[in-house]
């Protein structure tokens, strides 16, 4: 066993997802994985590749049709032209994490990263014996990493962020970005920028990491605009000098990506339908936000993905307030609590860090307008 498997983490909410499945009635709010289908032509990929035997495997670096795909989609969205000799596809974005930090560092190697932030950021780095090491971050920065907070830290060997960030749903200010790649840069820091939620953002523009830099890991996927999470097709986009060290690792851990769900990926880029799928989840959370307010203090409006973080101060014991007013320990207590009496499902802040999560807590939009009304009705019911 590696020596780092034991720091591990479990994923609080796949725990409370596994409870759920006890009530037929619970209204989820815990998973960031959309309710609605991809575009059409991604079935009719399926169906093809199925029809045609596409059976076998891919290169280990994907399709190059899929690559080649992938490149023009950031000349389309970003302008930024990528030679699709650095986009790797990957199975997931999970996938590709690891292979980035398998590329970029080695073991006892120090990996920054924000708290709060995703859970599996720092499972990767300890499966693969790397060190994470924690910024905190909260409203007074927008929840944003800055080139001073980094300075303050030494020794980093790699930064890795999201944009929108999970799980406040915060969009990097460009200014702010192009700073962090330039500092990285300038300190022979690996940046690394998780894009996942792009094609999610709200009354705002994303900037990708490439419109700054080429010398930075790049990682997005098919799971979240592109309405795929079970198709487990990530990719990644690398400095050219770093393709064949990845190419190494996933013919070795991996093989290559599912060969049916790459060539339904190539049929994904529908950008109207995409477009469609943005207004319904930017309505969604539109909806979720102002139901939950003055049920919860919420430190910030979300850009974009599909989570409001609130803090439920007001609800839990050892948070400053007057003997007696809060009731439950913590965010784990109150979701276990909100599940069990409401059948309410949504994330402990526990799961993302520990920068202020003993009293925060995530929530997702991934549902219809009148299930997260019932959730939020329900919610009003167990608060009142």
């Amino acid at each position: 066993m590696l020596k780092r498997l034991d720091d591990i983490a479990p994923f609080m909410a796949m725990d409370i997802a596994r409870q759920a499945r006890q009530f037929p009635d619970t209204v989820h709010m815990e998973l960031g994985e959309p309710d609605l289908p991809p575009p059409p032509a991604v079935v009719e990929g399926v169906q093809r590749a199925m029809t045609d035997n596409r059976y076998a495997y891919t290169p280990a670096l994907g399709l190059k049709e899929l690559r080649k795909r992938i490149a023009q989609h950031y000349n389309h969205k970003y302008g930024v032209d990528v030679s699709s000799d650095r986009v790797i596809v990957t199975p997931g974005t999970s996938g590709a994490f690891l292979v980035a930090l398998g590329i970029a560092l080695n073991a006892g190697d120090v990996l920054c990263l924000p708290d709060p932030s995703y859970p599996c950021y720092k499972n990767f780095a300890h499966y693969l014996d790397i060190t994470p090491t924690f910024i905190p971050v909260d409203k007074d920065t927008s929840f944003e990493l800055t080139p001073e907070a980094l300075q303050q830290t030494k020794d980093i060997n790699a930064l890795l962020i999201s944009s929108p960030a999970n799980p406040t749903g915060r969009l990097y200010n460009t200014d702010n970005l192009k700073a962090l790649i330039q500092h990285c840069n300038d300190k022979s820091v690996t940046f690394i920028s998780d894009e996942i939620y792009h094609g999610l953002v709200y009354g705002a523009t994303e900037h990708t990491a490439l419109e700054f830099s080429d010398n930075v890991i790049v990682i997005n996927g098919f799971s979240k605009s592109f309405c795929m999470p079970g198709f487990r097709i990530g990719w990644m986009i690398v400095p050219e000098d770093w393709v064949r060290r990845a190419e190494i690792v996933i013919s070795s851990i991996f093989i290559a990506a599912n060969t049916i769900a790459q060539y339904a990926a190539c049929e994904a880029f529908d950008y109207t339908w995409l477009a469609d799928i943005n207004k319904t989840f930017a309505h969604r959370r539109d909806f979720l936000y102002g139901g939950l307010r003055g049920l919860f203090d919420l430190p910030v409006l979300p850009d974009g993905a599909f989570y409001v973080w609130a803090d439920i101060s007001r609800y839990v014991t050892g948070n400053g307030n007057s003997p007696g007013v809060g009731m439950y320990a913590d965010s784990v207590a109150f979701a276990q609590a909100l599940l069990q009496r409401r059948h309410v499902a949504i994330t402990p802040g526990v799961d993302f860090g520990r920068n202020a999560t003993h009293h925060h807590v995530r929530l997702t939009c991934t549902s219809p307008i009148d299930v997260l009304q019932r959730g939020i009705d329900r919610i009003k019911d167990f608060l009142l």
